[in-house]
């Protein structure tokens, strides 16, 4: 097992590793009592090697660690890449690029819906993972034996996994459907949401303006206290305190003191004079330029009938193609595909109108069937 604890070792292993056409990826990180990912570890493979990089290392600098992940010629190989491109996107003010996501590919592959590592690495290869690990304190150090196993293991198995999956991939021709879905996680906005817009994240009921323009207000607050801050959101304010904050919209610390949580001490402390002061903010907005409740484009109710037939139709193409389903139309998209013929939804463009979309406007048309043969529901040309 090798670990990286200062600058000058990074450095050189980062060299060798750009000397390659693809390197695993992973990481492990803490986030219970911060509002961005505490980085701990980095581990990275190649056919050779695998290194665990000590993140929190005294004195060490990842500058080496941030020009690998945005070399362009090396590409990046993750399992569930969200949270990783999260963590490297703060770190290196980018995204890392180009990436491949297993997790994205297995589900394109016929490997199910966000299948996990561990049962990816064990269909594949025969290796059961030993997870006991999982639930570490990865910012305690020193680090255990069985601990850095565990974090190598995930990027040593990942090698194999990735070529297995390019060799099925490639004998499908299926390239183009990984790279729609993993250019959907190269949206920085994933990463660096804008705090206004942080309340509609909530589940709000009311669309009154007044009530929404201080929601946004009191929202986008906690959101940049929180980062400012660097603690999770809840321990600024949680949500049902938010939706009351907006409903009662106090203006005064005497009726700040009145809703939940605060007493008369918080109410007339920082916190409470800074939310007195957004709530007046967002009373302030006029009427015209109050957000809005996103009004969905058809009110009509999809037929529950013309629903169910779609949702077979789909597990019946998705089973055919071995691709996952919900890779291929989520319920809402299959409710407005049963609404309207041209519905702009992804089901219907692209390869899934070939393998799906097509055959479900013909479905609701009568020109195809569903009909049962030896215990299994199949297509029927009429």
């Amino acid at each position: 097992m090798t670990i990286i604890t200062d600058t000058e070792a990074l450095a050189a292993v980062c060299a060798e590793f750009a000397t390659e056409d693809f390197v695993t990826i992973d990481t492990e990180f803490m986030r219970e009592k911060t509002y961005y990912p505490q980085l701990c570890l980095v581990q990275i493979g190649n056919d050779e090697k695998a290194v665990a990089i000590d993140t929190l290392a005294d004195g060490i600098d990842l500058a080496p660690l941030v020009e690998l992940l945005k070399n362009r010629d090396v590409l990046k190989v993750f399992h569930a890449a969200r949270q990783d491109l999260e963590i490297f996107y703060h770190l290196c003010g980018e995204l890392p690029a180009p990436v491949f996501d297993t997790q994205i590919a297995a589900m394109v592959c016929g490997f199910g819906d966000q299948v996990s590592y561990d049962k990816l690495v064990q269909s594949l290869t025969g290796t059961r993972l030993d997870k006991s690990s999982r639930f570490a304190d990865w910012s305690h150090r020193p680090l255990g034996e069985r601990q850095l196993g565990y974090a190598l293991a995930d990027v040593t198995h990942l090698r194999k996994v990735y070529r297995k999956l390019v060799e099925r991939i490639e004998k499908t021709g299926r390239q183009d459907w990984i790279e729609d879905e993993v250019a959907k996680m190269a949206d920085p906005a994933l990463y660096d949401p804008d705090p206004d817009t942080s309340w509609q994240r909530l589940k709000v009921r009311s669309g009154k303006p007044k009530f929404l323009a201080v929601l946004q207000q009191v929202a986008a607050f906690r959101e940049r206290e929180a980062r400012q801050r660097d603690v999770p959101r809840n321990r600024i304010l949680r949500d049902d305190v938010l939706m009351d904050l907006a409903a009662h919209a106090p203006t005064t610390p005497e009726d700040l003191a009145r809703t939940r949580t605060f007493n008369a001490q918080s109410a007339n402390g920082r916190l409470g004079k800074e939310i007195i002061k957004v709530v007046e903010k967002g009373l302030a907005i006029p009427p015209e330029e109050c957000p809005i409740l996103p009004v969905k484009e058809d009110k009509r109710e999809a037929p529950g009938p013309i629903v169910e037939l779609l949702k077979v139709l789909l597990k019946i193409r998705s089973d055919e193609e071995k691709v996952a389903a919900r890779l291929i139309a989520n319920a809402s998209e299959i409710e407005a595909i049963a609404l309207d013929d041209d519905a702009d939804v992804p089901a219907l463009k692209g390869w899934r109108r070939e393998i799906f979309g097509g055959d479900a406007i013909n479905l609701k048309h009568g020109r195809i069937g569903l009909t049962a043969d030896d215990g299994k529901i199949k297509l029927m040309r009429l």
